[in-house]
C-alpha cells in the first residue's frame, strides 16, 4: 500500500491526467490486492482525483483572470463606441470558449432593447435587432441587477418567454444562455449576452468572470461615450470658432462699407451714387421708389420686381418690424427695406440678390435704407419733414380747436393743401397689434392721394380730396384689408368744404363707423348716405332733400312731368296695410288703376322697394316730403317781416 501511495504522489507532482490515477487502481485490482487494501487505495485515488480537479480549476481560473487582464488592457485603448462593442463581444465569447455573444442597449422611447454588436452569430441576430423587454434572461438579469443563466433556454420555465426571443434562439440553435447587466454608477446601460449551442451549466467561477468582464465593459462604454461626446463638442467648438472668426471679419467689412457709404452721403455724392456703390457692395441689384411708385434711383443691376400686392405687403412688414423682409414667393431672392423717417414712409428699397441673402447682406441693406433716408433729407429737407408737419396740422384740425383762419390758410399754402376744395373723411378700425403696418400704409396712401392721415390707437383717419365718401370708404377697406390680410371696418362722411367743417365730418364718420360695427360687424363699410334714414340720425347736418331724392326722387319727378298721382297712391297703399283694393277705395279709383300705378312705381324704384327695410325708408321719405310741403306752404303764407 505504501508503494501505491508514493506512486499517487508522484503522479500528482507530474500533473498526470486523471486517467493515469484510474489506471493505478485497475492494476492494483489485477494484482489480487485484498479488499481492505483495495478500499484504502480507492479512497486515496478519490482524494488524488479531487486534488487533481482542484489544480485544474485553479489553472482555469488563472487562465480566465489572465484573459480578463488582457481584456481590461484592450478596453483601455481609445475606441469609438461601435469598435469597442465589437471588442467586448469577441472577448466575452472567447473568455469561456462559447459559440456566441452580443450586446443590447435599452431604447426607452421604443420600449425595447436593440442589438448594437454581436460575435459568432449565424443569421437571425443582426445589428439593430429589436429585443422585447417583456421576457427572456435579459429581463431577469436587468430586474435583479445580477447575472442570470439557463443551461437549456427553450426548456427552462424559470422566466417569462418571449416569442421573438425564442424564435432567435431556435434559429441560432442555442441552448445555454447567460445575461449579465451592464451598469455604471447605478445606471443601466444595457445587457451583455453569451450563449452556446450545447447544453451547459455555468460554474460560479464562470459567472463571476463574466460579471467582472461586464463591470470593465460598462466603464469602457461610458468612457467611450464621454470621449465621443467630447469629440463632438470639440468639433462644434471649432466650427463655432470658425463662424465667429468669419462673423468678426464680415462685421468689420460691414463697418468699413457703412463708413464709406456714409462719407459719400455727407460729401454730397447723391442718391444715384449711393445706390450704385451699395449695389456693388451687396452683390446684387438695387432700386429706390417714392411712395407713389416713381423710381428715384436705379435699377442698378438686374432687378426681379415683385407684384404690386406682394411689394405693398412686404413694405408694410418691413416698416413695422424695422428690418428687410423677403418679398413674395415667386421671387425668393428679392428683399424690401423701408426708407422712412419715424412713421413717415419715404418709399421702398428693393434688393435682388444673386442667391440667398445672408445676415450681413440684410444688415447692409438696412443700413443702406437709413442712408437713403438721410440722402433724401439732405436733398430736400423741407420734403423730408413735411410729413410730420402735415400730421400735426391735420391733428389740430381734428381736435376742433384750429388756429385762426389766416394762420390755417398760410399753413395749408406751405404744405401745398387746398382745403377749400371738397374733401371726404374716412375712419377705419383695425385689429390690435397692427398699428405699425397701419401707420406705414396710411402714410403711403395719403401721399399717393394727396391727402392727410392720422393714426389714433386702433383707428386710422384719412382726409382725401373728393365728394363721394361711400366709394372712398370701399377703396380704403379693400386696399388696407389686402395689405393687412384681415377685415377692416370703415366709416366715412363728407364732403367738407373748408377747414371749419373737418372736425364735424370727422365726428360724423366716427359715429358712422360705430354704427357699421354694430350693424354689420368687422369688414363693413358705409357712409351716412349708405345708411339711409340712419344716416340722417348720425349726421350733424342732415341732408333731408338728398335722402328724399335718393329714396323716392324718380316717383316725384314722374308725377311732376306726367301730372300723375303716384305719390298719393303710395301713401294710400301703405296706409291700407299694402292692400291695393283698400287703397283703391281710399282713392276712389278702380283696383286695376292702383295695380297699374304700383307697376309703374316698381319700374321707377326697382323690384325691392316693397321689402320691409326698403319700404320703411320709402315711408319715411314720403312723410318727410309731406312735412316739407306743409312747412313750405306755411312759410309762403306768413307775412314778410319788415326790419326797421
Amino acid at each position: 500500500m505504501a508503494d501505491e501511495a508514493f506512486e499517487l504522489l508522484e503522479l500528482l507532482q507530474k500533473e498526470a491526467p486523471a486517467s493515469a490515477l484510474q489506471e493505478l487502481l485497475h492494476r492494483a485490482g489485477a494484482n489480487g490486492t485484498s479488499k481492505a487494501e483495495m478500499a484504502r487505495l480507492t479512497r486515496a485515488v478519490d482524494l488524488s482525483l479531487g486534488i487533481h480537479a482542484l489544480f485544474a480549476r485553479r489553472q482555469q481560473r488563472e487562465a480566465g483572470l489572465a484573459a480578463l487582464v488582457d481584456t481590461a488592457r484592450d478596453l483601455t485603448l481609445p475606441y469609438d463606441l461601435d469598435a469597442l462593442l465589437k471588442v467586448i463581444t469577441r472577448r466575452a465569447r472567447l473568455l469561456l470558449g462559447l459559440a456566441m455573444s452580443w450586446v443590447s442597449f435599452d431604447d426607452v422611447e421604443a420600449r425595447c432593447s436593440r442589438v448594437r454588436a454581436a460575435d459568432g452569430h449565424a443569421s437571425a441576430l443582426t445589428i439593430g435587432f429589436s429585443v422585447p423587454l417583456d421576457g427572456g434572461v435579459g429581463r431577469r438579469a436587468a430586474e435583479g441587477s445580477a447575472p442570470f443563466w439557463s443551461a437549456d433556454y427553450l426548456g427552462d420555465d424559470r422566466f417569462t418567454h418571449s416569442d421573438v426571443i425564442d424564435e432567435v434562439v431556435r434559429a441560432e440553435g442555442l441552448h445555454a444562455v447567460m445575461a449579465v447587466p451592464l451598469q455604471h454608477e447605478g445606471t443601466g446601460l444595457g445587457v451583455l449576452y453569451v450563449a452556446d449551442r450545447r447544453v451547459r451549466h455555468f460554474t460560479p467561477d464562470e459567472v463571476s468572470l463574466m460579471s467582472s468582464l461586464a463591470d470593465l465593459a460598462a466603464v469602457a462604454i461610458e468612457k467611450a461615450r464621454l470621449l465621443e461626446q467630447t469629440r463632438h463638442e470639440v468639433v462644434a467648438l471649432a466650427r463655432n470658432t470658425s463662424r465667429a472668426r468669419d462673423s468678426s471679419t464680415a462685421a468689420r467689412r460691414l463697418g468699413e462699407i457703412h463708413c464709406r457709404l456714409l462719407d459719400m452721403v455727407l460729401r454730397g455724392g447723391g442718391l444715384g451714387a449711393l445706390i450704385t456703390e451699395a449695389a456693388r457692395a451687396l452683390g446684387g441689384a438695387l432700386l429706390v421708389r417714392d411712395p407713389s411708385g416713381r423710381i428715384l434711383a436705379g435699377p442698378v443691376g438686374t432687378l426681379a420686381e415683385p407684384s404690386e400686392e406682394d411689394l405693398r405687403v412686404a413694405l408694410l412688414e418691413a416698416h413695422a418690424e424695422s428690418r428687410p423682409v423677403a418679398c413674395g414667393d415667386a421671387t425668393p431672392h428679392t428683399w424690401v427695406a423701408a426708407v422712412r423717417v419715424g412713421d413717415d414712409l419715404l418709399g421702398p428699397l428693393l434688393f435682388t440678390a444673386d442667391g440667398p441673402a445672408d445676415d450681413h447682406q440684410l444688415q447692409l441693406l438696412g443700413l443702406t435704407a437709413q442712408l437713403t433716408a438721410v440722402t433724401l433729407m439732405i436733398q430736400d429737407g423741407v420734403a423730408a419733414t413735411q410729413g410730420q408737419l402735415r400730421d400735426e396740422f391735420f391733428h389740430s384740425l381734428l381736435r376742433g380747436t384750429p388756429p385762426p383762419p389766416e394762420q390755417i390758410a398760410e399753413q395749408a399754402r406751405r404744405l401745398d393743401l387746398d382745403l377749400e376744395a371738397p374733401h371726404v373723411m374716412v375712419v377705419a378700425r383695425v385689429e390690435k397689434g397692427l398699428r405699425g403696418r397701419t401707420a406705414a400704409w396710411a402714410s403711403s396712401y395719403a401721399h399717393r392721394h394727396r391727402g392727410l392721415k392720422h393714426v389714433d390707437g386702433d383707428r386710422m383717419v384719412l382726409l382725401l380730396p373728393g365728394t363721394e365718401p361711400g366709394p372712398a370708404a370701399q377703396a380704403v377697406s379693400k386696399e388696407l384689408g389686402e395689405a393687412l390680410r384681415c377685415p377692416v371696418t370703415v366709416g366715412s362722411a363728407g364732403p367738407a368744404r373748408g377747414p371749419g367743417q373737418i372736425a364735424a365730418i370727422h365726428e360724423e364718420a366716427r359715429r358712422c363707423l360705430d354704427a357699421v360695427t354694430r350693424l354689420m360687424g368687422p369688414g363693413g363699410t358705409a357712409s351716412p348716405q349708405d345708411l339711409g334714414f340712419l344716416g340722417l340720425l348720425l349726421s350733424d347736418q342732415p341732408d333731408v332733400a338728398t335722402f328724399i331724392s335718393d329714396t323716392i326722387g324718380p316717383v316725384l319727378d314722374y308725377d311732376d312731368q306726367q301730372f300723375t298721382e303716384l305719390v298719393p297712391t303710395l301713401e294710400a297703399y301703405f296706409a291700407s296695410a299694402n292692400s291695393p283694393s283698400r287703397a283703391a277705395e281710399v282713392l276712389h279709383v278702380h283696383p286695376n288703376t292702383v295695380s297699374r300705378r304700383l307697376e309703374r312705381i316698381t319700374e321707377l324704384l326697382g323690384e325691392g322697394w316693397q321689402k320691409p327695410s326698403r319700404a320703411l325708408q320709402v315711408q319715411l321719405a314720403l312723410q318727410l316730403q309731406r312735412t316739407r310741403a306743409t312747412l313750405n306752404q306755411r312759410h309762403r303764407g306768413q307775412p314778410r317781416q319788415v326790419v326797421g
